[in-house]
């Protein structure tokens, strides 16, 4: 082979590869921003975090609880305001639980942590019957702790790395199974009253939260190591929303919005709207009696980001020819 043609390949190879290189870079960069983006307007409209709050961000070992823990270390360096923040895992002694993983990884960022050690698993395991669901003993258990562990640590704020799409998830379970239009708010009190529960990745995607752990290589942490089955009725429910995503482009954006744009009037609970008091008073009402209109169904497309919006005809042609 003639060495000019080999050099000119390797040439090529390399070209090729600085390419590649360059592209992923400025994907990861811009899924980064999104996130990040998405977390700060959260914050802003919610009133998360304000000025000297110490935030104890509670990590579990999953995607979500690593993304948050980033994303709120990026904002802090950032922010106009200054807060604090303490990293805190519980770990509950279930059977092959990798202890070492979270103090390990901890060590290595620059943030101040606490490992909480709680067997939980023995209780539940006491109290809860063979074959049953462990899940809602176990999050009541480890939520007392987590609500002890703030008050002891002086913390103002309790952060959770739920994302928009436990958001859409607990409206519907509690849409189809519990009867009531309630979702997971990204700011509350705690039920004791005594703490500020926030969720600055209310407004992340789950998708972008995988594809950025996956990047980053976060040590993950099995959610089943407790041996307990996954809770069949959000499984269900997670399955839908991930077929409509794939069948519908733009639906759970469009979902997600509807639950920051709600009109009291038009639906059915006189505790929110006074329908006994009402009266006609002559004045027009833009929100108004509209039952006989069509809903107003805009193009789901408007809600996707600039290299998810779907093909024209033309492009999709393109594609296949080439």
């Amino acid at each position: 082979m003639n060495p000019k043609t080999t050099d000119t390949q390797n040439e090529n190879l390399h070209a090729d590869a600085q390419a590649a290189a360059k592209k992923k870079k400025y994907s990861f960069n811009k899924l980064e921003k999104r996130i990040r983006r998405a977390a700060g307007q959260a914050i802003d409209d919610f009133g998360m975090i304000t000025d000297g709050d110490r935030i104890m961000v509670c990590l579990s070992g999953g995607k979500d609880s690593y993304t948050l823990l980033s994303t709120l270390q990026y904002l802090q360096k950032v922010a106009p305001i200054h807060f604090e923040l303490i990293a805190v895992n519980l770990d509950q002694k279930q059977p092959g639980f990798p202890e070492h993983v979270l103090p390990n990884y901890l060590a290595t960022q620059d943030v101040e942590f606490k490992i909480i050690e709680e067997d939980t698993y023995s209780i539940v395991k006491d109290k809860v019957p063979e074959g049953k669901t462990t899940c809602a003993l176990c999050s009541r258990l480890r939520r007392g702790i987590l609500y002890k562990t703030a008050k002891a640590l002086g913390a103002t704020k309790i952060a959770l790395g739920h994302h928009r799409d436990d958001i859409l998830e607990t409206l519907m379970l509690n849409m189809f199974y519990g009867g009531a239009l309630k979702s997971m708010p990204p700011k509350l009190v705690s039920d004791n009253g005594e703490h500020v529960v926030i969720r600055p990745l209310a407004y992340a995607r789950e998708k972008d939260i995988a594809k950025y752990a996956e990047a980053k290589q976060y040590p993950i942490i099995p959610c089943n190591l407790c041996g307990s089955q996954e809770n069949l009725q959000r499984k269900v429910i997670k399955d839908l929303l991930k077929t409509w995503d794939r069948q519908y482009p733009g639906r759970i954006e469009s979902m997600f919005k509807a639950i920051t744009n709600v009109v009291p009037s038009h639906l059915a609970d006189t505790r929110l709207f006074a329908f006994r008091e009402l009266v006609a008073n002559g004045i027009a009402d833009v929100n108004g009696d509209t039952a006989f209109d069509q809903p107003k169904v805009g193009d789901a497309s408007e809600f996707l980001e600039e290299d998810e919006q779907p093909q024209s005809a033309a492009q999709q042609v393109h594609v296949i020819n080439l």
